[in-house]
């Protein structure tokens, strides 16, 4: 029975990736079909634009003239971790916090991972900026990860203090 439950659990975690990763591929889709490569569309004057950007690296472009190969590398990075996030899913899905997280990681792991496999790069639309301070245009599969990230430090600090305590 209990191995039930973990499964249960997992799955309703797995149903949450895969909505999320829908809602990241369903507004890359969007962007594809609604601007040219490097086009803005201003939403809030001086603070946020839509944008089509691609991306070949990893976080930051990190990367991105590497001439091809980080394809196949970031692709097998994502893949591995998407593979341990359902592992450690499985194992902890009980803790919601942590799998929430966890979670959210995965979902944009896999988002950016389609991108690869089907196009070869990442697909970045959301810009952030103030004259002249720019951060690099995003995705919702990056706001998956960095807030998951954030999630997941904030379940550690929490798991550290309730130890000491």
């Amino acid at each position: 029975m209990a191995q039930s439950r973990g499964s249960n659990r997992l799955a309703g975690w797995l149903m949450m990736a895969a909505a999320l990763v829908l809602l990241d591929q369903l507004s890359k889709f969007a962007i594809l079909h609604s601007l040219r490569f490097s086009q803005r569309l201003p939403v809030i004057s001086g603070v946020f634009d839509l944008t089509l950007v691609y991306n070949t690296g990893a976080a930051f472009s990190f990367l991105a003239g590497a001439g091809g190969w980080q394809r196949w590398l970031f692709t097998g990075v994502g893949a591995a971790a998407a593979g341990f996030i359902g592992w450690l899913l499985w194992r902890h899905g009980s803790q919601k916090l942590f799998a929430f997280s966890l979670t959210l990681i995965l979902a944009g792991a896999l988002g950016n991972l389609i991108d690869r496999i089907r196009l070869g790069k990442v697909v970045d639309f959301l810009l952030v900026y103030h004259h002249p301070w720019y951060f690099p245009a995003f995705n919702l599969a990056d706001s998956a990860i960095t807030v998951g990230a954030a999630l997941l430090i904030i379940d550690e600090l929490r798991r550290v203090r309730r130890a000491r305590g």
